[in-house]
């Protein structure tokens, strides 16, 4: 179990996701809620965007950096309420696992699993454990064993998405450089 979980019935799920906002640029969020899903926190990244010699160095490791390290990592430390296992729906998140304690597992299509040994049915849906991490796919069946088996978890992701999309509607378009 991710330190800091009391117990299955006080479950707390992290929902993080990020959304492209044009010329490279993303904005990240998490939503911590209870095992029914109901909102307990929500943060959300200022835009980053990136800047060419940034882009030139990274090359393809700058989309897994800026998710998976940078935007990731900012929005965890900053919870007050920190999740016991982080959901997403963005597969270059999957990296902050490396930085964190807690389980990170990954959305994938379909209800039933399949042969890859990394997939765990949390709910309705499929999700995949850091192929550097195979103890956390045990643990994650332990801690989201109590979920309940018609609970859709990809759908708390679009709702993150959304209120990404709305708050970067209210706030100023102007991105910051990373």
């Amino acid at each position: 179990m991710a330190s800091g979980s009391k117990n299955q019935a006080g479950l707390r799920i992290g929902f993080l996701t990020a959304i492209e906002i044009g010329d490279g640029g993303f904005v990240g969020g998490l939503l911590v809620a209870d095992r029914f899903g109901r909102p307990l926190e929500f943060q959300c990244t200022t835009p980053v965007k990136p800047n060419r010699t940034q882009a030139l160095l990274y090359g393809p490791t700058l989309v897994p950096f800026l998710l998976g390290e940078l935007l990731s990592k900012t929005l965890i430390d900053r919870v007050g309420i920190k999740p016991d296992v982080l959901l997403t729906n963005r597969e270059e998140m999957l990296e902050v696992r490396r930085l964190v304690d807690q389980i990170v597992l990954f959305a994938v299509s379909g209800s039933e699993p399949s042969a890859d040994a990394r997939t765990v049915k949390v709910g309705a849906k499929l999700f995949q454990t850091h192929a550097d991490f195979p103890d956390d796919l045990e643990a994650a069946r332990r801690q989201t064993s109590v979920v309940s088996a018609e609970s859709d978890l990809h759908e708390p992701l679009e709702r993150v998405g959304e209120a990404l999309g709305e708050t970067l509607g209210t706030a100023s378009q102007r991105p910051r450089v990373a």
